[in-house]
């Protein structure tokens, strides 16, 4: 699994200019969530959390790109 090298040890990845958070175990299977990681590290305007959950995104105010919900109606 490809993941970004900044961040060996975080799942979830936010975004500080439209409060959404990717997963970073799809980075790399998905291009859509390849390319908004990748969008994100250029402009340096990431947060991780910790914990290291969604509903620690939440309480932060991020909302979950459709990646996670799409993969999580999968499951």
């Amino acid at each position: 699994m490809a993941r970004p090298t900044r961040f060996p040890h975080h799942r979830y990845l936010g975004d500080k200019r439209t409060l959404v958070v990717y997963d970073l175990d799809l980075y790399g299977e998905q291009p859509d969530v390849t390319a908004a990681v990748d969008d994100i590290l250029a402009a340096e305007t990431f947060l991780s959390f910790g914990p290291d959950t969604i509903p620690e995104a939440r309480n932060r105010g991020y909302r979950p790109d459709r990646s996670i919900r799409a993969s999580a109606e999968e499951s």
